[in-house]
C-alpha cells in the first residue's frame, strides 16, 4: 500500500484532487488564475532546467510539480463550470429569473419520469436573442398524450426559468447540490405543447440515443417487455430509468444493484468476449495491433453506446490500459492503471470527483485488488468448485467491506444477503451478458428465434424474481443507519490501519489501529451528546399537511394535521435517520399554543381562534388557509415573526407576505425557506 503512494501519478492525483475541492469551494477569477498558472509553469520549466543541468531531483523541484498539479485541479474546475462562462444563460443581461423568456434548448439526456412529469436535461442554444450555453432540468406534465421528445430534438419555448429549490427539511436529499455538480441550476415546466419543435441536431449522443431507441423496439417486437426489458436497457445499454421503482429498490436491498451498473464487471467481461472473438487476428501479420486496436475501439463504441456514465467511462479507460498491456506482452499493475486512469479522468472532468457512482467504482475497484487476496488467504479450498465459490465470495466482501462506509454515508442501509444474491447472479453474468449481446444482433437482423427470447426473457425474470425475494428477507435488511462524516472519515482510518497491521504486524502499526478505534469512540461520544443535548422546536414543510415537531434530546413529539401519521414517511424519515433519534411520540391534534423557552406561540387554523387575553404570543404560526384579516391580527397582537406551513394555499401566502411588509414584521414561508427550525 505505501508501494504505491511512492508512485509518481498518485502523488500528482492527490495534489490534483486537492486541487480540485480548493477550486469547488473558494472562487478564484479565471484570468487570475491563468496568470498565475502561466507564471508558475515558468518557474517550473526554470527549475527543471536547474534540476536537470545538477543531474538530480532537489526538494524545490518536487514542490513546483506539487503546486502546479495542484493549481492544475483549480484550474480544471474553474475552467470546466459553465457558471463562470460570460456566455452561460443566467450570466447574460437578458436573463431574468421567474420571468417568461424565450429559448432554444438542445434535449441531451432523458431521465427517470417522477409521478407527474417526464424528464429531460437540455442545452441552452439560445436565450431570447443571444447564443448560450449551459444545462437545464425540463419537466413535461404528464397526460394522457406522449411528448416524443428525442435525444438531439431542439425546440423552442418561452417559459420561467426557475432556479433549483434546495431541500425544504432537515437531512433532505440535496437535490440542489446534486444538479449542480452536473452543472445544471435551473429548471423548466413546460406543458405538452408548450413549445415547437426545431431542426433535429445531429450528435455522437442523439447517435447513440437513436441507436438504443431502435434496439429497443427490435426487442419490443420479440415480446420484451416490462421489467425484462428494462434490465436488459441496464446489463448491456447503461440506460436504468426504464426499470420500475419497486424492482430498483429490490436490487439496492439485496445489495446487487451494481449489476444493473454498467462499470468495471460488465467491461471486463465484455473485454473478455471481445478478446475471444478477435483472437482469429492473431494469426496474420501485424493481428496482434489490429485486435488490440478493434477491442479498443469496440470499448469505446460500447461506453458511447451506454451513454458515457463516469463508472463506464472509468471502468472503459482502465480496460483500454489493460488491453494495451495484455496485447503488447506487458505484465501492467492494476494500481497504476487506476491512478493513472483517476488522473486523467479528473483532469478531462473535475465533476467526476462528486460522482457517487465514480466514488464507489473506484473504492470498490481498490478494494478487491487490495483486500481479495488478504481475504483469499485465510482459507484455501482443495475442491475446484468450492475453491471458485470462495473466491467469488471474498471478492464480494472485499468489494462491500471497500464501500460500506461510503454507502452508509450516502444511503443509510446495510444489505446483509448480499453475498447470496452476488453468489447465485454473478457466475452466469458473464452467461447472461454474452447471451443478451447475441439476442441483439439476432433482433437487428430480424433473425431472433422465438424460444430463444422467450427462454431469455425468462432467465431475467427469474434473476428479478430471485432479486426481489432476497430483498423480502427484511430481517437482513438494516435501514435507517445514522452515520456521519466523521464517522465516514474514521471508519476508513481503522479500515486502513488494520489492513496494514495484518501484513506486519509490529507495535507502531498497532498503536495506529487503536487511535482509529479511540477516534470512532470519540465520534460516537460526542455525536451522542449532541444527541441528548439539543433541543429545538420545527416547523415542517410539506404540500397539504402541517408538522410540528418538539426536541428534547433523543426524544421527539409530533403533531400533525394527518389521521394515520407514520414516522416512516418523510420529512420524519429523514430527520430520524440523520439525527439519530429512535423515540417519538406522536398526537394527531394540533394545540393552538405552544410555549418554548422565552417563546409563546400561537397556532392559527382554519378555527380562526386568535384573541388569547392571558397569553401574549411572540410567534404566529398559520396553517390550513385560515380566513383572518391579518392587518387585523398584527394590529391587535403585534407578533415578532408570522409563519406560514406548507398546508396553506400559495395565493393566500403571497397576500400574508404583502400584509407582513406593510406592518414591517418578519414573514417566514416554509413552501419557500424550508423548514422553521427555533432552537
Amino acid at each position: 500500500m505505501l508501494k504505491i503512494l511512492k508512485f509518481i501519478p498518485t502523488q500528482l492525483t492527490i495534489c490534483l484532487v486537492l486541487g480540485i475541492l480548493f477550486g469547488c469551494y473558494f472562487f478564484i477569477s479565471p484570468n487570475t488564475l491563468a496568470f498565475i498558472l502561466g507564471c508558475l509553469s515558468i518557474a517550473f520549466i526554470a527549475v527543471y532546467l536547474y534540476a536537470n543541468k545538477k543531474f538530480e531531483t532537489n526538494l524545490l523541484f518536487t514542490f513546483a510539480t506539487f503546486l502546479l498539479a495542484f493549481c492544475i485541479g483549480i484550474a480544471s474546475i474553474t475552467f470546466k463550470n459553465e457558471h463562470f462562462k460570460n456566455n452561460f444563460y443566467a450570466n447574460q443581461q437578458s436573463f431574468l429569473e421567474n420571468k417568461p423568456q424565450t429559448a432554444i434548448i438542445s434535449i441531451q439526456k432523458a431521465l427517470k419520469q417522477s409521478n407527474y412529469s417526464e424528464k429531460y436535461v437540455g442545452e441552452i442554444l439560445q436565450l431570447n436573442t443571444k447564443k448560450s450555453i449551459g444545462k437545464i432540468l425540463i419537466n413535461i406534465k404528464i397526460d394522457s398524450v406522449e411528448s416524443n421528445l428525442q435525444i438531439g430534438d431542439k425546440i423552442f419555448v418561452k417559459t420561467i426559468f426557475n432556479e433549483i429549490s434546495k431541500p425544504k427539511n432537515p437531512y433532505e436529499f440535496n437535490y440542489k447540490n446534486y444538479l449542480k455538480n452536473q452543472q445544471i441550476y435551473y429548471q423548466v415546466y413546460l406543458e405538452k405543447k408548450a413549445y415547437l419543435f426545431l431542426e433535429k441536431e445531429t450528435t455522437l449522443t442523439s447517435i447513440a440515443a437513436n441507436s438504443r431507441n431502435h434496439i429497443n423496439n427490435k426487442l419490443v417486437k420479440n415480446g420484451f417487455n416490462g421489467d425484462e426489458l428494462g434490465v436488459i436497457d441496464a446489463l448491456l445499454l447503461g440506460q436504468r430509468q426504464d426499470i420500475s421503482s419497486d424492482l430498483l429498490q429490490s436490487y439496492t436491498n439485496a445489495g446487487a444493484i451494481h449489476i444493473l451498473a454498467v462499470s468495471g464487471l460488465h467491461i471486463g467481461i465484455l473485454l473478455l468476449i471481445l478478446v475471444f472473438l478477435f483472437k482469429p487476428l492473431n494469426n496474420f501479420k501485424q493481428g496482434k495491433t489490429i485486435a488490440s486496436v478493434c477491442v479498443i475501439i469496440s470499448l469505446w463504441l460500447f461506453a458511447i453506446l451506454a451513454g458515457l456514465s463516469a463508472s463506464v467511462v472509468r471502468a472503459v479507460t482502465m480496460f483500454t490500459a489493460i488491453s494495451i498491456g495484455m496485447y503488447s506482452n506487458r505484465a501492467s499493475n492494476v494500481y497504476h492503471t487506476l491512478i493513472i486512469s483517476m488522473f486523467f479522468l479528473l483532469l478531462f472532468n473535475p465533476f467526476y470527483l462528486f460522482d457517487v457512482g465514480f466514488q464507489l467504482s473506484y473504492l470498490a475497484v481498490f478494494a478487491i485488488v487490495y483486500i481479495q487476496p488478504k481475504l483469499y488467504k485465510l482459507w484455501q479450498p482443495k475442491i475446484g468448485v468450492v475453491d471458485k465459490i470462495w473466491q467469488l465470495f471474498t471478492v464480494s466482501s472485499a468489494a462491500q467491506l471497500g464501500v460500506l462506509p461510503l454507502s452508509l454515508f450516502y444511503f443509510h442501509q446495510f444489505p446483509g444477503l448480499f453475498f447470496v444474491s452476488n453468489l447465485v447472479i454473478i457466475p452466469f453474468l458473464g452467461i447472461i451478458l454474452g447471451a443478451g449481446i447475441l439476442i441483439i444482433l439476432l433482433a437487428i437482423l430480424n433473425i431472433l428465434p422465438l424460444p430463444l427470447a422467450s427462454s431469455y426473457s425468462f432467465v431475467i425474470e427469474q434473476m428479478n424474481n430471485f432479486v426481489s425475494w432476497i430483498s423480502n428477507q427484511q430481517l437482513f435488511i438494516i435501514e435507517n443507519i445514522a452515520f456521519s462524516f466523521a464517522l465516514l472519515c474514521s471508519f476508513y482510518a481503522l479500515l486502513i490501519f488494520t489492513l496494514k497491521w495484518t501484513e506486519k504486524q509490529n507495535f507502531k502499526r498497532a498503536v495506529f489501529v487503536f487511535f482509529s478505534i479511540i477516534a470512532i469512540q470519540t465520534v460516537f461520544i460526542m455525536e451522542k451528546y449532541e444527541l441528548q443535548t439539543t433541543q429545538n422546536l420545527i416547523v415542517f414543510n410539506k404540500t397539504a399537511e402541517s408538522i410540528i415537531g418538539c426536541r428534547m434530546g433523543e426524544k421527539l413529539t409530533i403533531e400533525t394535521s394527518k389521521n394515520n401519521f407514520k414516522s416512516t414517511e418523510n420529512p420524519l424519515k429523514n430527520y430520524l435517520v440523520g439525527t439519530g433519534i429512535d423515540s417519538v411520540f406522536s398526537s394527531t391534534k394540533i394545540q393552538n399554543l405552544h410555549f418554548y423557552k422565552n417563546e409563546t406561540i400561537l397556532i392559527v387554523d382554519s378555527l380562526e381562534i386568535y384573541n388569547f387575553k392571558k397569553n401574549k404570543p411572540t410567534i404566529v404560526l398559520l396553517r390550513n388557509s385560515p380566513k383572518i384579516n391579518l392587518d387585523r391580527l398584527l394590529t391587535t397582537i403585534n407578533p415578532k415573526l408570522i409563519i406560514a406551513d406548507g398546508s396553506n394555499y400559495k395565493s393566500t401566502t403571497l397576500k400574508w407576505a404583502e400584509s407582513c411588509i406593510k406592518h414591517k414584521t418578519p414573514f417566514y414561508n416554509t413552501m419557500q425557506n424550508g423548514a422553521f427550525i427555533l432552537n
